[in-house]
């Protein structure tokens, strides 16, 4: 696929993957999300890590409302229908890879983008990032996955009133509630990111485990999450990098880990 709205690189194991519509801060349209998922499809077979972020100013803006607007004289409109077919596959393609994904957002993650933002793995925010549930003010509804994605990682108390009152949440407090893995200042943020996501490429095929585990346990009772553990470690255990890690160990020096 040519990518005309997104932007696709790859170097030293690590994706990185833009959305690329700086004159609407990135909005995405179903085009953007078609092109998201093939690239993502991409990544995973030859990453061993993710970087997600946004040209321009804004990590995204949400859906593109154009396509909201030519809906508005059909009685039986269904607005949903573009979930259905190019936003929701954008969010199970990140989660169903193996690959640890690190999101990087400058500006605005509002509408989806808020819930493509929390979907990453690394969530890393620079000094003017924003998260901005901004549903209510055109008479919609989360998406995304930020209903899940939000409720799970600040509670459902603090999850609502960002949705119910369609307020901005500043990177700081995005921090403080556990929204984010960490704050950088603007400058910053692009480079901190790339380092961040080259780290993850140079580790253990194990990561990709632990990823997949970590999003299993969130829906899991305590006995499955223990059972999943017990899999991944055997899974883990069969690994050229698990026999690389155990002599590293032993000859005191850092292991080099090829992801297999």
């Amino acid at each position: 696929m040519t990518y005309e709205r997104i932007l696709y690189s790859l170097k030293d194991g690590v994706a990185r993957i833009a959305l690329n519509d700086p004159r609407t801060m990135n909005g995405v349209t179903e085009a953007m999300g078609h092109e998201m998922v093939d690239a993502f499809d991409r990544a995973s077979r030859e990453a061993r890590a993710v970087l997600v972020t946004g040209e321009g100013k804004g990590f995204c803006s949400g859906a593109n409302l154009a396509d909201a607007v030519a809906m508005l004289d059909d009685p039986m409109r269904d607005v949903g229908g573009q979930l259905d077919r190019a936003f929701n596959p954008v969010l199970v393609a990140i989660k169903r890879m193996e690959q640890p994904v690190v999101t990087a957002i400058r500006g605005p993650a509002a509408g989806f983008g808020a819930g493509l933002a929390a979907a990453g793995d690394i969530v890393m925010l620079s000094d003017n990032a924003y998260f901005f549930c901004a549903f209510r003010h055109v008479g919609l509804v989360p998406d995304g996955g930020a209903s899940y994605l939000l409720s799970k990682a600040v509670g459902r108390v603090r999850a609502m009133q960002m949705m119910l009152l369609g307020e901005k949440l500043p990177a700081e407090k995005a921090l403080e509630w556990g929204l984010a893995t960490m704050v950088v200042p603007d400058a910053e943020l692009d480079d901190k990111a790339m380092a961040m996501a080259k780290e993850l490429a140079s580790g253990a095929r194990s990561l990709g485990i632990i990823k997949r585990m970590a999003w299993d346990a969130l829906d899991a009772s305590f006995e499955t999450a223990l059972n999943i553990e017990r899999r991944g470690q055997r899974e883990a255990g069969r690994t050229e990098d698990f026999v690389e890690g155990i002599k590293a160990f032993g000859e005191k020096r850092k292991p080099q880990f090829k992801g297999r």
